[in-house]
Protein backbone atom coordinates (compact mmCIF):
# COMPACT_ATOMS: atom_id res chain seq x y z
CA UNK A 1 0.00 0.00 0.00
CA UNK A 2 1.29 3.76 -0.27
CA UNK A 3 2.96 5.18 2.74
CA UNK A 4 1.53 8.71 3.40
CA UNK A 5 3.31 11.22 4.94
CA UNK A 6 1.33 11.25 8.06
CA UNK A 7 1.63 7.94 8.59
CA UNK A 8 5.54 8.59 8.77
CA UNK A 9 4.87 11.51 10.92
CA UNK A 10 2.48 9.32 13.19
CA UNK A 11 5.31 6.69 13.57
CA UNK A 12 8.28 8.99 13.75
CA UNK A 13 5.79 11.10 16.69
CA UNK A 14 5.97 7.87 18.33
CA UNK A 15 8.56 6.08 18.18
CA UNK A 16 11.21 8.97 17.81
CA UNK A 17 13.16 7.01 14.82
CA UNK A 18 14.60 8.70 12.17
CA UNK A 19 11.85 9.49 9.20
CA UNK A 20 13.59 7.05 6.62
CA UNK A 21 13.31 4.25 9.17
CA UNK A 22 9.88 4.60 10.05
CA UNK A 23 8.88 4.89 6.19
CA UNK A 24 10.58 1.48 5.41
CA UNK A 25 9.36 0.11 8.62
CA UNK A 26 5.50 1.28 7.68
CA UNK A 27 6.57 -0.55 3.82
CA UNK A 28 7.84 -3.93 5.30
CA UNK A 29 4.70 -3.95 7.57
CA UNK A 30 2.23 -3.18 5.29
CA UNK A 31 1.23 -0.02 7.04
CA UNK A 32 0.66 -1.34 9.63
CA UNK A 33 1.50 1.27 12.67
CA UNK A 34 1.43 -0.78 15.44
CA UNK A 35 3.61 -3.69 14.04
CA UNK A 36 6.08 -1.00 12.72
CA UNK A 37 6.50 0.03 15.39
CA UNK A 38 7.51 -3.82 16.81
CA UNK A 39 9.67 -3.20 14.01
CA UNK A 40 11.60 -0.46 14.74
CA UNK A 41 11.58 -1.86 18.37
CA UNK A 42 13.68 -4.95 17.24
CA UNK A 43 15.72 -3.15 15.07
CA UNK A 44 16.78 -0.53 17.84
CA UNK A 45 17.57 -3.77 20.07
CA UNK A 46 20.00 -4.91 16.62
CA UNK A 47 21.86 -1.32 17.04
CA UNK A 48 21.71 -1.10 20.84
CA UNK A 49 23.98 -4.38 21.01
CA UNK A 50 26.31 -3.26 17.93
CA UNK A 51 26.88 0.33 20.37
CA UNK A 52 27.02 -2.09 23.49
CA UNK A 53 31.08 -2.11 23.20
CA UNK A 54 31.51 1.59 22.66
CA UNK A 55 32.50 3.53 25.97
CA UNK A 56 29.97 5.81 27.66
CA UNK A 57 32.07 7.77 30.06
CA UNK A 58 29.56 11.11 29.73
CA UNK A 59 25.59 11.62 30.89
CA UNK A 60 23.90 13.20 33.55
CA UNK A 61 23.77 12.61 37.46
CA UNK A 62 20.34 12.64 38.54
CA UNK A 63 18.70 13.17 42.36
CA UNK A 64 15.33 12.66 43.44
CA UNK A 65 13.41 12.98 46.24
CA UNK A 66 10.25 11.67 48.39
CA UNK A 67 9.64 12.60 52.06
CA UNK A 68 12.98 11.12 53.86
CA UNK A 69 14.33 8.94 51.55
CA UNK A 70 16.35 10.25 47.94
CA UNK A 71 17.63 8.80 45.29
CA UNK A 72 21.17 9.41 43.24
CA UNK A 73 21.80 7.92 39.73
CA UNK A 74 24.54 7.78 37.06
CA UNK A 75 23.71 7.19 33.81
CA UNK A 76 26.21 7.57 30.74
CA UNK A 77 25.95 8.07 27.59
CA UNK A 78 28.97 8.33 24.89
CA UNK A 79 29.26 12.27 24.69
CA UNK A 80 28.30 15.37 26.39
CA UNK A 81 25.87 16.63 23.45
CA UNK A 82 23.02 14.16 24.54
CA UNK A 83 22.99 16.12 28.48
CA UNK A 84 21.23 18.68 26.57
CA UNK A 85 18.68 16.17 24.65
CA UNK A 86 15.40 16.43 26.17
CA UNK A 87 14.86 12.90 25.76
CA UNK A 88 17.93 11.96 27.67
CA UNK A 89 17.21 14.17 30.49
CA UNK A 90 13.71 12.88 31.11
CA UNK A 91 15.29 9.42 30.96
CA UNK A 92 17.28 10.31 33.54
CA UNK A 93 14.74 11.95 35.78
CA UNK A 94 12.62 8.53 35.03
CA UNK A 95 14.92 6.33 36.38
CA UNK A 96 16.18 8.33 39.60
CA UNK A 97 12.56 8.80 40.61
CA UNK A 98 11.98 4.93 40.11
CA UNK A 99 15.20 4.27 42.19
CA UNK A 100 12.74 5.74 44.97
CA UNK A 101 11.31 2.32 44.61
CA UNK A 102 13.95 0.50 45.47
CA UNK A 103 17.09 -0.20 47.60
CA UNK A 104 19.12 1.73 44.82
CA UNK A 105 20.59 -1.61 43.50
CA UNK A 106 21.03 -1.24 39.74
CA UNK A 107 20.03 -4.88 39.08
CA UNK A 108 16.46 -3.78 40.97
CA UNK A 109 16.17 -0.34 39.30
CA UNK A 110 16.56 -2.36 35.77
CA UNK A 111 13.70 -4.44 36.22
CA UNK A 112 10.74 -1.51 37.64
CA UNK A 113 8.90 -0.21 35.55
CA UNK A 114 8.99 3.17 33.96
CA UNK A 115 6.25 3.73 31.38
CA UNK A 116 4.85 1.05 31.20
CA UNK A 117 7.96 -1.24 30.13
CA UNK A 118 11.22 -1.59 32.40
CA UNK A 119 13.91 0.38 33.22
CA UNK A 120 16.38 -1.71 31.08
CA UNK A 121 13.75 -2.01 28.27
CA UNK A 122 13.32 2.15 28.04
CA UNK A 123 17.20 2.32 28.06
CA UNK A 124 17.45 0.07 25.15
CA UNK A 125 14.77 1.74 23.65
CA UNK A 126 16.45 5.31 24.54
CA UNK A 127 19.57 4.20 22.74
CA UNK A 128 17.73 3.08 19.76
CA UNK A 129 16.69 6.71 19.48
CA UNK A 130 19.26 9.16 20.16
CA UNK A 131 22.02 7.06 18.79
CA UNK A 132 24.57 6.37 21.70
CA UNK A 133 25.23 3.71 23.69
CA UNK A 134 23.91 4.01 27.11
CA UNK A 135 23.81 2.67 30.87
CA UNK A 136 22.80 3.10 34.39
CA UNK A 137 26.21 3.01 36.04
CA UNK A 138 25.01 3.03 39.47
CA UNK A 139 22.31 4.31 42.06
CA UNK A 140 22.65 4.78 46.07
CA UNK A 141 18.93 5.28 48.09
CA UNK A 142 19.26 7.26 51.46
CA UNK A 143 16.75 6.98 53.90
CA UNK A 144 16.01 8.25 57.66
CA UNK A 145 13.24 7.14 59.59
CA UNK A 146 13.25 11.19 60.96
CA UNK A 147 14.36 13.67 59.58
CA UNK A 148 15.90 14.79 56.09
CA UNK A 149 17.55 13.45 53.11
CA UNK A 150 19.19 16.77 51.38
CA UNK A 151 20.14 16.88 47.89
CA UNK A 152 22.60 19.30 45.64
CA UNK A 153 23.74 19.02 42.36
CA UNK A 154 26.95 20.78 41.23
CA UNK A 155 26.87 21.63 37.30
CA UNK A 156 22.99 21.61 36.93
CA UNK A 157 21.75 21.97 33.32
CA UNK A 158 18.16 21.37 34.11
CA UNK A 159 16.63 21.19 38.10
CA UNK A 160 18.18 17.89 39.43
CA UNK A 161 21.08 16.89 36.66
CA UNK A 162 24.28 17.50 36.02
CA UNK A 163 27.75 16.83 36.36
CA UNK A 164 27.83 15.67 40.68
CA UNK A 165 24.74 14.65 42.33
CA UNK A 166 25.30 14.47 46.23
CA UNK A 167 23.30 13.15 48.88
CA UNK A 168 22.83 13.50 52.90
CA UNK A 169 21.34 12.11 55.62
CA UNK A 170 20.46 13.25 58.82
CA UNK A 171 18.16 12.50 61.61
CA UNK A 172 16.45 14.51 63.92
CA UNK A 173 13.11 15.56 65.41
CA UNK A 174 13.38 19.04 64.47
CA UNK A 175 12.46 21.22 61.99
CA UNK A 176 12.55 19.57 58.62
CA UNK A 177 13.22 22.59 56.64
CA UNK A 178 15.92 23.88 58.49
CA UNK A 179 17.20 20.17 58.51
CA UNK A 180 17.54 20.43 54.83
CA UNK A 181 18.84 23.75 54.67
CA UNK A 182 22.13 22.51 56.80
CA UNK A 183 21.89 19.40 54.84
CA UNK A 184 21.68 21.30 51.51
CA UNK A 185 24.72 22.95 52.82
CA UNK A 186 26.86 19.82 53.82
CA UNK A 187 25.77 18.39 50.12
CA UNK A 188 27.58 21.44 48.62
CA UNK A 189 30.63 21.05 51.12
CA UNK A 190 30.56 17.06 49.54
CA UNK A 191 30.50 18.02 46.10
CA UNK A 192 33.42 20.28 46.50
CA UNK A 193 35.41 18.57 48.82
CA UNK A 194 35.35 15.06 48.15
CA UNK A 195 35.57 13.22 51.01
CA UNK A 196 36.64 9.42 51.21
CA UNK A 197 35.00 8.36 54.76
CA UNK A 198 32.09 10.27 56.77
CA UNK A 199 34.16 9.66 60.05
CA UNK A 200 37.78 7.96 60.65
CA UNK A 201 36.05 4.74 61.53
CA UNK A 202 34.90 4.80 58.04
CA UNK A 203 38.05 5.24 56.68
CA UNK A 204 39.33 2.09 54.33
CA UNK A 205 42.46 0.77 56.38
CA UNK A 206 44.36 -0.45 53.47
CA UNK A 207 44.45 3.38 52.42
CA UNK A 208 45.36 4.44 55.19
CA UNK A 209 48.41 2.29 55.93
CA UNK A 210 49.74 2.81 52.28
CA UNK A 211 49.58 6.67 52.85
CA UNK A 212 51.32 6.09 56.10
CA UNK A 213 54.18 4.11 54.81
CA UNK A 214 54.48 6.96 52.21
CA UNK A 215 54.78 9.23 54.80
CA UNK A 216 57.43 7.47 56.47
CA UNK A 217 59.26 7.02 53.71
CA UNK A 218 59.43 10.43 52.75
CA UNK A 219 60.31 11.41 56.66
CA UNK A 220 63.46 8.68 56.91
CA UNK A 221 65.01 10.63 53.78
CA UNK A 222 65.46 13.44 56.17
CA UNK A 223 67.70 11.54 58.20
CA UNK A 224 66.30 12.29 61.20
CA UNK A 225 65.66 9.82 63.98
CA UNK A 226 63.28 6.98 64.50
CA UNK A 227 61.23 9.07 67.56
CA UNK A 228 61.36 12.04 65.84
CA UNK A 229 60.24 10.43 62.60
CA UNK A 230 57.04 8.66 64.18
CA UNK A 231 56.03 12.06 65.40
CA UNK A 232 56.33 13.32 62.06
CA UNK A 233 54.44 10.54 60.54
CA UNK A 234 51.39 10.84 63.15
CA UNK A 235 50.96 14.70 62.53
CA UNK A 236 50.80 13.32 58.65
CA UNK A 237 48.30 10.99 59.07
CA UNK A 238 46.44 13.67 61.25
CA UNK A 239 46.45 15.76 58.72
CA UNK A 240 45.31 13.07 56.35
CA UNK A 241 42.22 12.66 58.20
CA UNK A 242 41.49 16.40 58.73
CA UNK A 243 41.49 16.87 54.70
CA UNK A 244 39.40 13.43 53.95
CA UNK A 245 37.10 12.84 56.41
CA UNK A 246 33.52 14.62 56.17
CA UNK A 247 33.46 15.39 59.89
CA UNK A 248 37.13 16.81 60.90
CA UNK A 249 36.77 18.97 57.33
CA UNK A 250 37.16 22.56 57.72
CA UNK A 251 33.03 23.33 56.41
CA UNK A 252 33.57 25.54 53.62
CA UNK A 253 30.71 27.76 54.12
CA UNK A 254 32.38 28.99 57.37
CA UNK A 255 35.75 28.27 56.59
CA UNK A 256 36.13 27.63 60.49
CA UNK A 257 33.89 25.05 62.02
CA UNK A 258 34.69 21.30 61.14
CA UNK A 259 32.11 19.81 59.61
CA UNK A 260 31.12 18.09 62.68
CA UNK A 261 30.61 21.43 64.73
CA UNK A 262 28.66 23.11 62.13
CA UNK A 263 25.79 20.30 62.30
CA UNK A 264 26.43 20.83 65.92
CA UNK A 265 25.30 24.68 65.95
CA UNK A 266 22.52 23.98 63.65
CA UNK A 267 20.80 22.19 66.32
CA UNK A 268 20.02 25.51 67.43
CA UNK A 269 17.84 26.38 64.58
CA UNK A 270 16.80 22.99 63.92
CA UNK A 271 15.37 22.89 67.54
CA UNK A 272 16.74 19.13 68.46
CA UNK A 273 19.92 16.94 68.18
CA UNK A 274 21.47 15.94 64.82
CA UNK A 275 22.77 13.09 63.82
CA UNK A 276 24.87 12.74 60.90
CA UNK A 277 23.50 9.06 59.14
CA UNK A 278 25.47 8.85 55.88
CA UNK A 279 26.01 10.85 52.43
CA UNK A 280 26.28 9.68 48.54
CA UNK A 281 28.52 11.70 45.64
CA UNK A 282 28.46 10.85 42.55
CA UNK A 283 30.88 12.58 39.81
CA UNK A 284 29.83 11.85 36.48
CA UNK A 285 32.14 9.59 34.68
CA UNK A 286 34.41 8.91 37.67
CA UNK A 287 37.30 5.93 37.44
CA UNK A 288 36.15 5.68 33.54
CA UNK A 289 38.80 6.01 31.22
CA UNK A 290 37.14 7.61 28.13
CA UNK A 291 38.24 6.68 24.76
CA UNK A 292 40.04 9.31 22.89
CA UNK A 293 39.69 9.55 19.72
CA UNK A 294 42.49 10.30 16.62
CA UNK A 295 40.56 12.23 14.05
CA UNK A 296 43.21 13.16 11.82
CA UNK A 297 45.24 9.66 12.19
CA UNK A 298 41.67 8.04 10.89
CA UNK A 299 41.57 10.46 8.08
CA UNK A 300 45.06 9.91 7.24
CA UNK A 301 44.54 6.31 6.62
CA UNK A 302 41.29 6.15 5.13
CA UNK A 303 43.22 8.57 2.34
CA UNK A 304 46.17 5.83 2.43
CA UNK A 305 46.52 3.55 -0.95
Amino acid sequence: MAISASMVKELRDKTGAGMMDCKKALAETNGDVEAAIDFLRAKGIAKADKKADRTAADGLVGVAASGTKAAVVEVNAETDFVARNEGFQALVKGIANTALATDGAVEAITGVSLDGISVAETITKAIATIGENMNLRRAAVLEVENGAVASYVHNAVVEDLGKIGVLVALESTGDADALRAIGRQVAMHIAATNPLAATREDMDPSLVEREKAIFVESARESGKPDNIIEKMVEGRIRKFYEENVLLSQTFVIDGENTVEQALKNAETSVGAPIVFKGFARFQLGDGIEKEEDDFAAEVASMTKG
